[in-house]
């Protein structure tokens, strides 16, 4: 079992608000991210479940079982940070014992909690070496090694891989998922990084300004964020962001900014000024053999050249668009470019609420 319940908790120091009623399930065997920018209260909710912080008001549970005052070494949690924090002077076999030895497991049950962390992290021949002959990404390895020997009901990692370089983040992420999958541990895992989110988490809670804003699956979140903070949020390159004016005639809405004018059929209703967000992967170079919407042009601001793919930041009557190209792309900056949306990937937010209106 498994379970994780938040339940309106509210964590307060002084005056400032950490987390507002945060409301959230996580299933039996889920692998939750817990993702938003820095402030945004995601590693007070893991602290809050842990024992770590007392929380304000409202209610946590795991298997129905509230643990408002339960001690954290009575909670039946394991945590990772993202300070490895093994103890210098031990060996490996011992950093990943030593949890065990406290709660007066036996010898043998040690051993073999030991030997199966082992062989699941590819620990097995470096059981006799201390933290500094490790590597980071080792070391990283023993500390998922320590919470696992535990065979907790809840995982609980706190940017494990923050202190890994882009490489050996990529590797030992997926080493941590492949784990999940293998033991099915409910696990909940913070994180600022929204790739880490979306290749990681089986459902994300995008967290801001202390805030649950969406929760769902990661093609949910891509495909259909409810504001445009998770709209901006998920996604790489960002999604680009532009107000226009908005009517509806003859069974269309019509879009319009300064030159740019855009009329797309559509039974959507809208007010009569809109946030309009496209995608970089949604915005292509012109070519009149493509369903596209446009053509529209404007000036190249800056290209990044990525090997596979080029992307243009383009502006248009001082709105800002991101254009993808396919390959390397010849363009310079101050180049005039026309580049086409496609059908279904223009978002509508509102711009009072942010709430998202729907997709032309």
């Amino acid at each position: 079992m498994g379970s994780v319940d938040f339940d309106q908790v509210t964590k307060r120091f002084g005056a400032v608000v950490a987390l507002a009623d945060l409301d959230l399930n996580i299933r039996e065997g889920e692998f939750m991210v817990l993702v938003g920018p820095s402030g945004s209260g995601k590693t007070t909710a893991l602290r809050i479940l842990a024992g770590l912080e007392a929380l304000s008001s409202g209610h946590v549970s795991i298997d129905g079982k509230v643990l408002d005052r339960v001690p954290p070494k009575e909670r039946d949690v394991a945590m990772v940070f993202q300070d490895y924090g093994l103890y210098p002077q031990m060996t490996v076999f011992k950093n990943l014992a030593f949890g065990l030895r406290m709660r007066k497991v036996g010898k043998q049950e040690i051993e073999r909690r030991v030997a199966a962390a082992a062989e699941s992290l590819g620990l097995g021949d470096l059981l006799n070496r201390k933290p500094r002959e490790l590597s980071g990404g080792q070391r990283q390895r023993v500390a998922l090694g320590r919470a696992l020997v535990r065979e907790p009901t809840v995982f609980l990692m706190d940017e494990p891989l923050s202190n890994l370089d882009a490489k050996l983040r990529v590797q030992t992420r997926g080493e941590i998922k492949r784990l999940q999958l293998q033991i099915r541990t409910t696990t909940i895992y913070v994180t600022h990084d929204q790739v880490e989110a979306m290749t990681m988490g089986d459902r994300i809670a995008v967290m801001n300004d202390a805030r649950l804003e969406q929760v769902g699956d990661p093609e949910t979140l891509y495909e259909a964020p409810s504001n445009r903070f998770v709209a901006g949020f998920i996604g790489s390159p960002a999604m680009e962001f532009s107000t226009f004016a908005a009517s509806r005639a003859n069974g269309s809405v019509e879009l319009r900014r300064g030159s740019l004018a855009l009329s797309i059929p559509s039974e959507l209703d809208v007010p009569s000024e809109v946030v309009v967000g496209i995608r970089p992967e949604h915005a292509c170079l012109w070519s009149h053999e493509r369903d596209l919407h446009g053509p529209f042009e404007g000036k190249a601001q800056f290209v990044e050249a990525m090997g596979r793919e080029t992307f243009i930041g383009v502006r248009c009557d001082d709105a800002q668009f991101v254009v993808r190209g396919e390959g390397r792309v010849p363009t310079g900056i101050g180049e005039r470019i026309q580049f086409g949306v496609r059908p279904g990937c223009a978002y509508l937010f509102d711009p009072a609420s942010d709430e998202a209106l729907g997709r032309l």
